[in-house]
């Protein structure tokens, strides 16, 4: 009896939390207000993007130039902060450090616990902390200051504490918290992120960062594969490659796209230089012209219909430029040529997903 009072008991309750929490809901936002609400704190975010986007100045330069001083040194970009802005100062080591500025997290509380052993005189601190008065970073400048190295911040108040302490002041004035406290850091730490990648995205065309070298640093993945594969690792050659002359009939042309297993045929010169392709869409158009029927349409030579002088590319770069050109353009089908101009491949779209590079 006791046992059946219990049971009873808990489903009571249960259906009791039930009903609270469906109350719950009810009480809360509409649908429609949650959108409302949602695009609110995109609205205050991209104008803070964009108030912090018009502020940039002399202050942006001199971060640039102490960071290519710093790299031209042998030195390392420190990056810290506290609290959200540690996990920025994360993002922005990782996204420096891919790009071609050597980059490390320093955490300010472990920093005065032995951690400033990983950094040199060499070295650069670029310091987050939006409102400038981080007791964590107040209290590490002075201590980095000892190792000689120079100081840049990224505050929102430029009369702050950390802001007077560093060389470089990089101010950050996205204006209130996207968060309806106007405590939670939102808009700060989406400006202070996008002000971390500004920076890194200038590094790379300063220092003349090669897509080889990214490429390097991303060895896995679909980027990474999209960065290091060439286009002879993906291109169609041999059986697999439908190469006709210009006087090759459309007969021809679905003969040899047939057995290649391709959907469009490439036409060369006598010397195997690229004239034009044919592909399968060109096939059905002409099929469907009414003054084209029977034999006297399978015996017209490919030349009429194909599409002279099309998109190439040559068989020295990598994947990912494929990719541009592909979704840039539209196009299934891509010729490769050499530095001759010599036909040697064909790229099909359907074949990146396979190579695992799309």
């Amino acid at each position: 009896m006791s046992l059946n009072n219990t049971n009873f008991s808990t489903k009571k309750g249960e259906a009791l939390q039930e009903k609270l929490c469906s109350d719950s809901c009810t009480l809360a936002l509409s649908e429609n207000e949650m959108i409302s609400r949602a695009r609110r704190v995109f609205d205050v975010e991209i104008e803070g993007l964009k108030t912090v986007r018009d502020s940039l100045g002399d202050s942006f330069v001199k971060t640039i130039k102490l960071m290519l001083e710093t790299l031209a040194k042998g030195g390392l970009i420190v990056v810290t902060g506290v609290g959200k802005n540690f996990h920025v100062a994360e993002k922005m080591s990782a996204i420096f450090s891919s790009t071609g500025t050597r980059s490390i997290v320093l955490n300010p509380v472990q920093a005065m616990h032995g951690d400033l052993g990983m950094v040199s005189s060499r070295d650069l601190l670029i310091a987050l902390s939006f409102s400038g008065e981080s007791d964590e970073i107040i209290k590490l400048i002075p201590a980095i200051r000892r190792h000689t190295l120079k100081v840049v911040s990224l505050t929102g108040n430029s009369n702050s504490t950390i802001a007077r302490m560093s060389d470089v002041h990089l101010e950050i004035p996205c204006g209130k918290e996207a968060c309806p406290f106007g405590m939670a850091p939102t808009n700060s730490t989406t400006s202070t992120m996008a002000m971390g990648d500004a920076l890194a995205m200038v590094m790379i065309e300063a220092q003349k960062f090669p897509i080889e070298d990214y490429a390097m640093n991303h060895p896995a993945g679909a980027i990474g594969r999209a960065l290091v594969m060439k286009v002879t690792d993906i291109m169609r050659t041999g059986q697999r490659l439908a190469l006709l002359k210009q006087s090759a009939t459309i007969m021809d042309a679905a003969v040899a796209m047939t057995k290649a297993q391709s959907g469009s045929a490439i036409v060369i010169d006598d010397s195997g230089k690229l004239l034009g392709i044919f592909t399968d869409g060109d096939f059905r158009r002409a099929l469907t012209r009414e003054d084209l029927s029977g034999e006297k349409f399978t015996s017209l030579t490919i030349n009429l219909f194909m599409t002279p002088s099309p998109l190439f590319v040559r068989d020295d770069v990598f994947a990912v430029e494929l990719l541009k050109i592909f979704e840039k353009k539209h196009i299934d089908d891509l010729p490769v040529v050499n530095s001759d101009g010599k036909v040697v491949g064909l790229v099909d779209i359907q074949d990146l997903p396979k190579m695992k590079v799309l």
